[in-house]
């Protein structure tokens, strides 16, 4: 007899659980008590909900899945930062970086394996695009992470460009913000971007996610050399774009800016981005860069981060310097890679 395959709870909708819930002979409230016991408390079998009868227990056991699988494997860095592999349907893993900071804790999720992107700087473009990860997936991240309650904040900046995988990470946002779902404040989740235009839009337009844009570079030429993206979403329509939003109060908006020594750290960078977002309520964050095997690009000394930092925030572009961590076991910025996994 051919086995049917299982409907898996973890990433569906409200609307979505009571139509199928119903279809199951089940009354429309257990899907309320599904979201209740997947999101908030945290069940990892069907035993566990013991508010639904043992026979629709039993029923779910049969019929469903939670969608729920621990870490294959992890690595801890000298700083604290821990690194995650999960299976994927597509049958390579895919990664996530827990990132401890004294009353935080912030969870970097990956949204698909591999990266169609292709960044010069980055080791999961590198590994080329495997596959898209269904909401299910990028969602198990969160919740079956060790100290998955005590998260404070999430970054889709780990594997894949977010907005290239629209639909499966807008599935994810609204369920964790959704009453039903984890019911955060969308000032809790950065979603990091190229800018790839389309999904940036409706994420724009469909949530009020923080936003951060990878800019690295305010020359257009070496920005199409470093970001292959440029050429099909020049930075100008992004730019454009994001002038039509307001980021003065609920949302900030970001730039992600990688230092490479002696290509983008000088003055003469740090005028042409002021006159680049002028206008615009952004803030710069500077990122030191983590070398990967075969490139020209080197990190910027400390001085010229320092440097180039102190300049534009005395030209009141609000600037910091982001932390490295987890460079140690390979889990910093653009160093996520899972070629090799199976």
């Amino acid at each position: 007899m051919e086995m049917t395959e299982k409907y898996i709870l973890l990433g569906k909708s409200l609307p979505e659980l009571k139509e199928w819930v119903q279809s199951q002979g089940m009354p429309s409230f257990a899907a309320v008590q599904l979201m209740e016991w997947i999101y908030r408390r945290r069940a990892r079998s069907f035993a566990e909900m013991t508010n639904l009868s043992l026979k629709h227990r039993a029923l779910l056991e049969e019929r469903a899945s939670l969608g729920l699988s621990e870490p294959l494997s992890s690595a801890v860095s000298k700083d604290g930062t821990r690194k995650y592999l999960f299976a994927s349907s597509a049958g390579v893993g895919v990664e996530c970086v827990y990132i401890p900071d004294r009353d935080r804790a912030t969870l970097c999720v990956s949204s698909q394996v591999g990266c169609k992107m292709h960044c010069a700087f980055c080791m999961t473009g590198r590994m080329g695009f495997k596959a898209q990860l269904a909401a299910h997936e990028i969602l198990n991240q969160v919740l079956s992470v060790p100290g998955s309650a005590s998260l404070t904040n999430l970054v889709f900046m780990g594997m894949g460009e977010p907005c290239d995988n629209v639909d499966e990470v807008l599935r994810c946002i609204h369920l964790l913000t959704d009453e039903h779902g984890l019911a955060w404040s969308p000032k809790r989740i950065t979603l990091s971007s190229i800018g790839a235009l389309p999904g940036l839009r409706r994420i724009l337009d469909e949530t009020h996610v923080q936003v951060a844009v990878s800019l690295h570079t305010p020359d257009m030429q070496q920005r199409s050399e470093w970001v292959p993206a440029q050429r099909i979403w020049p930075l100008a329509e992004t730019l454009e774009l994001l002038r039509n939003y307001d980021f003065s109060h609920q949302r900030r908006l970001s730039f992600e800016y990688v230092m490479f020594r002696g290509l983008n750290d000088d003055l003469a960078h740090a005028r042409m981005l002021l006159s680049l977002l002028n206008g615009l309520s952004c803030r710069m964050n500077l990122i030191r860069f983590h070398s990967i095997p075969d490139t020209p690009f080197v990190r910027s000394d400390e001085a010229t981060i320092q440097a180039f930092a102190d300049f534009l925030n005395s030209k009141g572009l609000l600037t910091t310097i982001r932390a490295s961590c987890g460079e140690d076991i390979q889990a910093a910025c653009g160093l996520l890679s899972t070629e090799k996994s199976k």
